[in-house]
């Protein structure tokens, strides 16, 4: 035998990259073992599949960067729930807005607003 089995626990991190500002959130099973020699080392799996630890060098899913602010979990989702009950930026493109009305651009710094400690 290689490795004696020790305890799994199950966590979760928010995600968002500071070059695209694309958010995501993963959980993973964290899988304690030692080895034959007692000395410890720890397997992460997420959705079944073995993962490199996520706070080691995460990547961006969406642009493949690897500058990515890692947080607890939830806060992507608290965002994303945030900008749904927003109503929707109107643009030139309706019919409704005049050609005057200036068109809404959303920066990084807007998107990760709400993740700023308070």
């Amino acid at each position: 035998m290689s490795e004696i089995a020790a305890t799994t626990v199950h966590e979760a991190y928010a995600f968002a990259c500071m070059k695209c500002g694309y958010g995501w959130e993963q959980s993973y099973e964290i899988e304690h073992h030692t080895d034959i020699h007692g000395h410890q080392f720890v397997v992460y799996t997420a959705d079944g599949l073995r993962v490199p630890s996520p706070l080691s060098t995460p990547t961006c899913t969406n642009c493949g960067g690897h500058v990515v602010r890692i947080m607890r979990a939830g806060r992507v989702a608290g965002v994303q729930e945030l900008l749904r009950k927003q109503p929707a930026p109107r643009t030139a493109h309706d019919p409704s807005v005049s050609a005057a009305a200036p068109e809404r651009h959303w920066r990084l710094a807007d998107l990760l607003h709400p993740f700023h400690r308070r």
